[in-house]
């Protein structure tokens, strides 16, 4: 597929707003990119434009993002950029660029954090659920535990 894949650095600028829904959690949030550039004139950075996404992620990412993601804190978002645009009732047309996000996480030239992989649902179960024995028990017909080989008889073809 032709997608147009993006990796944008910037601040989040909202509180992630999580839902559960039937296909699964969903968080979103907007993220503020500002460029920066040197200005020689005054010998000192400048902001430039800011660009606003709307970033959405889906199913553990969502889960990890509403557990740590907080307003002003710088992340790198990397997903499918899709931006669309609607004209509302009498309204002017207006455009959003949305992220799709595949990964997230925080940007740590800015700062440091402390990783704690998630723990999933799944693997709570199985650390309480007993092994199940996968393995075969012997035959007990011969003295080393192993069966006798039985070499089946030639069938006559007429």
């Amino acid at each position: 597929m032709n997608e147009t894949i993006v990796c944008v650095v910037g601040n989040v600028a909202t509180a992630p707003v999580y839902r559960e829904a039937a296909a699964g959690p969903s968080a979103r949030f907007r993220l503020a990119v500002t460029a920066r550039y040197w200005d020689r004139e005054k010998s000192t950075w400048t902001d430039g434009h800011t660009n606003f996404f709307t970033v959405w992620a889906n199913r553990q990412l969502a889960v990890n993002v509403a557990a740590c993601v907080e307003v002003g804190q710088p992340v790198l978002v990397q997903g499918r950029l899709k931006v669309r645009t609607e004209v509302r009732d009498g309204q002017q047309q207006w455009s959003s660029a949305d992220i799709d996000a595949v990964a997230i996480g925080h940007d740590l030239s800015r700062g440091t954090a402390a990783f704690q992989r998630a723990v999933k649902p799944e693997a709570a179960l199985t650390a309480t659920r007993p092994e199940p024995a996968w393995e075969t028990p012997r035959p007990a017909d011969t003295p080393d535990g192993r069966a006798s080989q039985q070499v089946p008889e030639p069938v006559a073809v007429t």
